[in-house]
Protein backbone atom coordinates (compact mmCIF):
# COMPACT_ATOMS: atom_id res chain seq x y z
CA UNK A 1 0.00 0.00 0.00
CA UNK A 2 1.27 3.49 -0.89
CA UNK A 3 2.76 5.15 2.22
CA UNK A 4 0.55 8.22 1.85
CA UNK A 5 -2.54 6.04 1.71
CA UNK A 6 -1.32 4.11 4.78
CA UNK A 7 -0.88 7.36 6.69
CA UNK A 8 -4.21 8.65 5.46
CA UNK A 9 -5.94 5.42 6.47
CA UNK A 10 -4.44 5.59 9.97
CA UNK A 11 -5.68 9.17 10.40
CA UNK A 12 -9.09 8.07 9.22
CA UNK A 13 -9.20 5.13 11.67
CA UNK A 14 -8.53 7.51 14.57
CA UNK A 15 -11.56 9.70 13.82
CA UNK A 16 -14.84 8.82 15.64
CA UNK A 17 -17.61 8.65 13.02
CA UNK A 18 -21.01 6.96 12.95
CA UNK A 19 -20.98 3.19 12.29
CA UNK A 20 -23.00 3.59 9.10
CA UNK A 21 -20.61 6.15 7.63
CA UNK A 22 -17.61 4.12 8.73
CA UNK A 23 -18.95 1.11 6.85
CA UNK A 24 -19.62 3.13 3.69
CA UNK A 25 -16.21 4.81 3.70
CA UNK A 26 -14.43 1.53 4.54
CA UNK A 27 -16.06 -0.21 1.63
CA UNK A 28 -15.30 2.70 -0.70
CA UNK A 29 -11.62 2.85 0.30
CA UNK A 30 -11.15 -0.87 -0.27
CA UNK A 31 -12.79 -0.50 -3.66
CA UNK A 32 -10.53 2.43 -4.51
CA UNK A 33 -7.32 0.61 -3.53
CA UNK A 34 -8.33 -2.55 -5.38
CA UNK A 35 -9.14 -0.55 -8.50
CA UNK A 36 -5.84 1.32 -8.44
CA UNK A 37 -3.92 -1.96 -8.41
CA UNK A 38 -5.97 -3.67 -11.10
CA UNK A 39 -6.49 -0.59 -13.32
CA UNK A 40 -9.97 -1.63 -14.28
CA UNK A 41 -12.45 0.15 -16.49
CA UNK A 42 -13.35 3.84 -16.26
CA UNK A 43 -16.40 3.53 -14.00
CA UNK A 44 -14.19 1.83 -11.39
CA UNK A 45 -11.87 4.83 -11.41
CA UNK A 46 -14.84 7.12 -10.84
CA UNK A 47 -15.90 5.05 -7.83
CA UNK A 48 -12.40 5.37 -6.40
CA UNK A 49 -12.41 9.12 -6.90
CA UNK A 50 -15.76 9.38 -5.12
CA UNK A 51 -14.39 7.34 -2.24
CA UNK A 52 -11.40 9.65 -1.94
CA UNK A 53 -13.70 12.68 -2.01
CA UNK A 54 -15.88 11.19 0.74
CA UNK A 55 -12.87 10.46 2.92
CA UNK A 56 -11.59 13.98 2.24
CA UNK A 57 -14.86 15.51 3.47
CA UNK A 58 -14.83 13.37 6.61
CA UNK A 59 -11.23 14.10 7.58
CA UNK A 60 -10.30 17.53 6.24
CA UNK A 61 -11.57 19.45 9.27
CA UNK A 62 -10.41 16.84 11.74
CA UNK A 63 -6.64 16.79 11.35
CA UNK A 64 -3.91 18.94 9.80
CA UNK A 65 -1.87 15.74 9.48
CA UNK A 66 -4.48 14.40 7.08
CA UNK A 67 -4.30 17.62 5.10
CA UNK A 68 -0.55 17.31 4.79
CA UNK A 69 -0.87 13.69 3.69
CA UNK A 70 -3.43 14.65 1.07
CA UNK A 71 -1.24 17.47 -0.17
CA UNK A 72 1.31 14.95 -1.38
CA UNK A 73 -1.24 13.44 -3.78
CA UNK A 74 -1.04 15.18 -7.19
CA UNK A 75 -3.88 17.61 -7.75
CA UNK A 76 -4.88 17.85 -4.07
CA UNK A 77 -2.54 20.60 -2.86
CA UNK A 78 -4.53 23.76 -3.72
CA UNK A 79 -7.88 22.79 -2.21
CA UNK A 80 -6.55 22.33 1.30
CA UNK A 81 -4.38 25.35 1.87
CA UNK A 82 -6.65 26.65 4.63
CA UNK A 83 -8.87 24.51 6.88
CA UNK A 84 -10.79 24.80 10.14
CA UNK A 85 -8.45 23.54 12.85
CA UNK A 86 -10.76 24.08 15.82
CA UNK A 87 -14.22 25.46 16.53
CA UNK A 88 -15.55 26.91 19.79
CA UNK A 89 -19.34 26.73 20.05
CA UNK A 90 -21.65 27.96 22.82
CA UNK A 91 -25.42 27.85 22.49
CA UNK A 92 -27.37 29.25 25.44
CA UNK A 93 -30.59 31.23 25.68
CA UNK A 94 -29.02 34.69 25.67
CA UNK A 95 -25.43 33.84 24.84
CA UNK A 96 -23.84 32.37 21.75
CA UNK A 97 -20.41 31.85 20.29
CA UNK A 98 -19.25 30.35 17.03
CA UNK A 99 -15.52 30.78 16.68
CA UNK A 100 -13.68 28.98 13.87
CA UNK A 101 -9.90 28.79 14.00
CA UNK A 102 -8.19 28.59 10.59
CA UNK A 103 -4.97 26.75 9.87
CA UNK A 104 -2.69 27.14 6.87
CA UNK A 105 -1.26 23.87 5.55
CA UNK A 106 1.26 22.68 2.98
CA UNK A 107 3.65 25.64 3.07
CA UNK A 108 7.27 24.67 2.46
CA UNK A 109 8.19 27.46 4.88
CA UNK A 110 7.22 25.63 8.07
CA UNK A 111 8.31 28.54 10.25
CA UNK A 112 5.80 30.79 8.49
CA UNK A 113 3.11 28.12 8.59
CA UNK A 114 3.52 27.40 12.31
CA UNK A 115 3.82 31.11 13.10
CA UNK A 116 0.54 31.93 11.37
CA UNK A 117 -1.29 28.96 12.87
CA UNK A 118 -0.01 29.73 16.36
CA UNK A 119 -1.21 33.32 15.94
CA UNK A 120 -4.65 32.18 14.76
CA UNK A 121 -5.02 29.74 17.64
CA UNK A 122 -3.83 32.25 20.21
CA UNK A 123 -6.09 35.10 19.09
CA UNK A 124 -9.19 32.89 18.90
CA UNK A 125 -8.49 31.23 22.26
CA UNK A 126 -8.16 34.72 23.76
CA UNK A 127 -11.45 35.72 22.11
CA UNK A 128 -13.23 32.67 23.54
CA UNK A 129 -11.77 33.26 27.02
CA UNK A 130 -12.92 36.89 26.87
CA UNK A 131 -16.41 35.74 25.84
CA UNK A 132 -16.61 33.32 28.78
CA UNK A 133 -15.47 36.01 31.23
CA UNK A 134 -18.03 38.49 29.91
CA UNK A 135 -20.99 36.11 30.07
CA UNK A 136 -20.07 35.13 33.63
CA UNK A 137 -20.05 38.82 34.57
CA UNK A 138 -23.41 39.36 32.84
CA UNK A 139 -24.96 36.42 34.67
CA UNK A 140 -23.81 37.80 38.01
CA UNK A 141 -25.37 41.15 37.11
CA UNK A 142 -28.72 39.55 36.34
CA UNK A 143 -28.32 38.66 32.69
CA UNK A 144 -27.92 40.20 29.28
CA UNK A 145 -27.22 39.27 25.68
CA UNK A 146 -23.91 38.52 24.04
CA UNK A 147 -23.02 36.81 20.78
CA UNK A 148 -19.67 36.33 19.09
CA UNK A 149 -19.22 35.10 15.54
CA UNK A 150 -15.65 34.68 14.34
CA UNK A 151 -14.26 32.92 11.33
CA UNK A 152 -12.34 33.39 8.14
CA UNK A 153 -12.77 33.91 4.42
CA UNK A 154 -10.35 33.26 1.58
CA UNK A 155 -10.25 36.55 -0.31
CA UNK A 156 -7.73 35.44 -2.93
CA UNK A 157 -6.33 32.07 -3.92
CA UNK A 158 -4.24 32.09 -7.09
CA UNK A 159 -0.99 30.43 -8.11
CA UNK A 160 0.86 33.38 -6.61
CA UNK A 161 -1.24 34.85 -3.80
CA UNK A 162 -3.20 33.57 -0.82
CA UNK A 163 -5.13 36.22 1.13
CA UNK A 164 -6.95 35.22 4.30
CA UNK A 165 -9.43 37.46 6.09
CA UNK A 166 -10.35 36.77 9.73
CA UNK A 167 -13.45 38.46 11.08
CA UNK A 168 -14.94 38.96 14.54
CA UNK A 169 -18.53 40.15 14.91
CA UNK A 170 -19.65 40.88 18.47
CA UNK A 171 -23.29 41.67 19.29
CA UNK A 172 -24.53 42.98 22.62
CA UNK A 173 -27.35 45.41 21.83
CA UNK A 174 -25.28 46.98 19.04
CA UNK A 175 -22.72 45.12 16.99
CA UNK A 176 -19.10 45.64 16.04
CA UNK A 177 -16.97 44.02 13.37
CA UNK A 178 -13.20 43.73 13.26
CA UNK A 179 -11.14 42.36 10.39
CA UNK A 180 -7.57 41.12 10.09
CA UNK A 181 -5.92 40.02 6.86
CA UNK A 182 -2.81 38.10 5.92
CA UNK A 183 -1.48 37.93 2.38
CA UNK A 184 1.05 35.24 1.49
CA UNK A 185 3.37 35.02 -1.49
CA UNK A 186 2.89 31.32 -2.28
CA UNK A 187 5.89 31.04 -4.59
CA UNK A 188 8.46 32.70 -2.33
CA UNK A 189 6.72 31.55 0.88
CA UNK A 190 6.71 34.93 2.62
CA UNK A 191 4.14 37.12 4.32
CA UNK A 192 3.51 40.33 2.37
CA UNK A 193 3.12 43.56 4.36
CA UNK A 194 1.80 46.86 3.03
CA UNK A 195 5.05 48.87 3.53
CA UNK A 196 7.16 46.28 1.67
CA UNK A 197 5.19 46.93 -1.51
CA UNK A 198 6.42 50.53 -1.73
CA UNK A 199 9.66 52.48 -2.03
CA UNK A 200 8.85 54.86 0.84
CA UNK A 201 6.00 56.20 2.99
CA UNK A 202 4.54 58.21 0.11
CA UNK A 203 2.06 55.36 -0.41
CA UNK A 204 0.13 56.56 2.65
CA UNK A 205 -0.58 59.93 1.01
CA UNK A 206 -1.24 58.45 -2.44
CA UNK A 207 -3.63 55.76 -1.25
CA UNK A 208 -5.42 58.06 1.20
CA UNK A 209 -5.98 60.69 -1.48
CA UNK A 210 -7.43 58.15 -3.87
CA UNK A 211 -9.74 56.73 -1.21
CA UNK A 212 -11.08 60.19 -0.40
CA UNK A 213 -11.86 60.70 -4.08
CA UNK A 214 -13.64 57.34 -4.21
CA UNK A 215 -15.64 58.17 -1.08
CA UNK A 216 -16.88 61.45 -2.54
CA UNK A 217 -17.67 59.86 -5.88
CA UNK A 218 -19.64 57.03 -4.28
CA UNK A 219 -21.63 59.45 -2.14
CA UNK A 220 -22.44 61.54 -5.19
CA UNK A 221 -23.61 58.51 -7.17
CA UNK A 222 -25.47 56.82 -4.32
CA UNK A 223 -27.24 58.91 -1.64
CA UNK A 224 -27.46 55.83 0.60
CA UNK A 225 -23.69 55.78 1.00
CA UNK A 226 -21.97 58.00 3.52
CA UNK A 227 -18.38 58.39 4.64
CA UNK A 228 -16.69 60.58 7.19
CA UNK A 229 -14.75 62.52 4.61
CA UNK A 230 -13.97 66.23 4.43
CA UNK A 231 -16.77 68.10 2.69
CA UNK A 232 -19.54 65.71 3.66
CA UNK A 233 -22.39 67.32 5.60
CA UNK A 234 -22.56 67.00 9.37
CA UNK A 235 -19.08 65.50 9.67
CA UNK A 236 -17.04 66.82 12.58
CA UNK A 237 -13.38 67.57 11.87
CA UNK A 238 -12.43 65.08 14.59
CA UNK A 239 -14.32 62.31 12.76
CA UNK A 240 -12.94 62.98 9.29
CA UNK A 241 -10.94 60.27 7.57
CA UNK A 242 -7.51 61.76 7.06
CA UNK A 243 -5.16 58.92 6.14
CA UNK A 244 -4.73 55.17 6.23
CA UNK A 245 -2.49 53.62 8.86
CA UNK A 246 0.98 52.53 7.84
CA UNK A 247 -0.07 48.92 8.33
CA UNK A 248 -3.68 49.33 7.17
CA UNK A 249 -5.63 46.14 6.48
CA UNK A 250 -5.29 45.14 2.84
CA UNK A 251 -5.27 42.25 0.42
CA UNK A 252 -4.31 41.67 -3.20
CA UNK A 253 -7.24 40.45 -5.26
CA UNK A 254 -7.23 37.86 -8.05
CA UNK A 255 -6.63 40.59 -10.63
CA UNK A 256 -3.50 41.79 -8.86
CA UNK A 257 -5.12 44.96 -7.51
CA UNK A 258 -4.46 46.39 -4.07
CA UNK A 259 -7.59 46.50 -1.91
CA UNK A 260 -7.66 48.58 1.29
CA UNK A 261 -10.03 47.38 4.01
CA UNK A 262 -11.62 49.31 6.89
CA UNK A 263 -13.42 47.98 9.96
CA UNK A 264 -17.01 48.86 10.72
CA UNK A 265 -17.17 52.42 12.18
CA UNK A 266 -13.59 53.15 11.07
CA UNK A 267 -14.44 55.55 8.22
CA UNK A 268 -18.25 55.43 8.01
CA UNK A 269 -21.40 54.99 10.11
CA UNK A 270 -22.26 51.52 11.36
CA UNK A 271 -24.91 50.82 8.72
CA UNK A 272 -22.15 50.86 6.09
CA UNK A 273 -20.43 47.91 7.75
CA UNK A 274 -16.82 47.18 6.88
CA UNK A 275 -15.81 48.80 3.59
CA UNK A 276 -13.22 48.13 0.89
CA UNK A 277 -11.57 50.28 -1.75
CA UNK A 278 -9.75 48.86 -4.77
CA UNK A 279 -6.86 51.19 -5.55
CA UNK A 280 -6.18 51.87 -9.27
CA UNK A 281 -2.62 50.79 -9.96
CA UNK A 282 -1.89 53.98 -11.89
CA UNK A 283 -2.52 55.97 -8.69
CA UNK A 284 0.37 54.25 -6.88
CA UNK A 285 2.56 53.00 -9.75
CA UNK A 286 5.43 55.45 -9.20
CA UNK A 287 5.90 54.39 -5.60
CA UNK A 288 5.70 50.62 -6.09
CA UNK A 289 8.90 48.67 -5.52
CA UNK A 290 7.95 46.41 -8.41
CA UNK A 291 4.95 45.11 -10.32
CA UNK A 292 5.43 41.53 -9.13
CA UNK A 293 2.37 41.65 -6.89
CA UNK A 294 0.39 44.71 -7.96
CA UNK A 295 -0.52 44.55 -11.64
Amino acid sequence: MNKHMKHLRKEYDDIPIPDELEMIVDRAINTSLRNRKQKRVKYRWIAGACAAALLFLVTINASPAVANALSAIPGMDRVIQVLTLKQYVVEEKNYGANIKVPAVTNLDNKALESGLNEKYMKENKALFDKFQTEIEALKKQGGGHLNVDAGYEIKTDTDEILSIERYVVESAGSSSEQLKLDTIDKKNQILITLPMLFKDDQYIRLISGNIKEQMKSQMKDNPDKFYWVHGASDVLPTDEFKAIKKDQNFYINKNGKLVIVFDKYEVAPGYMGSVEFEIPTEAIANDLVSRNYIK
